[in-house]
This record gives C-alpha cells, structure tokens and sequence, in this order.
C-alpha cells in the first residue's frame, strides 16, 4: 500500500508538533525524554524536526505522558485561512 503525499496543511502541522514537542522537553535530553517514553531517540528526533509529520497516536501519548503534557497541549489548532483576494 501507498500512502498518498502529505499536504502542506499537514506537513505544517507536524512541524508545529515537533517545535512543541522541543519546547516542552526544555532541558531534558532526548535518550532521557525517549527512554521515559518507550519511543526511540530515532523516531523522537524525526518527530522533532518534522521528518514524521503523522506519527502514530500512541507514540504521541507516549510522548505526552512522558513530558507529563496534556494531549490537548499538542492538538494544536490550525492556523486561520488565507482570506480570499477580492
């Protein structure tokens, strides 16, 4: 199976949960944040810099509970759209 390409509403999104993933691990680093986690450094590194835009819910909740973050507080809300030029 494909998957289809990522939109860049998507794309935009996941670098928006990877900056707020970087933010609330502060000074922790990333083998600490993986480690309490379950996630690998790996995938938490390209969660952070956007190479996995999509990544799998439990692997967020993963990440959440770890850095003791409510879900809410990575369901980021979308920006605003462009208004149309009239």
């Amino acid at each position: 199976m494909v998957r289809p390409m990522l939109t860049p509403e998507e794309r935009a999104r996941g670098r928006r949960l990877g900056a707020a993933l970087r933010t609330a691990r502060g000074t922790r680093s990333m083998a600490e944040v993986a480690a309490a986690s379950g996630v690998s450094i790996e995938t938490l590194r390209k969660i952070e810099t956007g190479r996995i835009a999509t990544p799998a819910f439990f692997t967020v909740v993963a990440l959440a509970r770890a850095l003791e973050l409510p879900l809410e507080a990575l369901a980021l809300p979308q920006p605003a759209p462009l208004a149309a030029a009239g």
